[in-house]
């Protein structure tokens, strides 16, 4: 997590090369991230949630805004190294 260093996590959720969900951050934030793979034409969709953000509180509410500017910018590094030629 760079500067903000590492967070708690539990693993809530598995199921192979479909689904990972975790709590993110617990004690603190408190929320839970999601990472879903579909089989799409030849290929796979990947869909991602982060939920449950407290809106009504100042910590919640900063995570919600820093993370929705800071989830692009994974997702942007994940596709490169998916189109790089030692992920085929």
């Amino acid at each position: 997590m760079g500067p903000w260093g590492e967070q708690p996590c539990e693993v809530l959720a598995v199921d192979p090369e479909r689904l990972l969900r975790y709590s993110f951050a617990e004690g603190s934030l408190d929320t839970t991230v999601t990472w879903r793979l579909e089989p799409e034409g030849h290929g796979t969709r990947l869909f991602l949630t982060h939920e449950g953000f407290d809106l009504d509180s100042p910590l919640g509410k900063a995570a919600f805004d820093g993370m929705g500017d800071g989830w692009p910018g994974v997702l942007d590094r994940l596709a490169a190294v998916l189109a790089s030629p030692a992920a085929s």
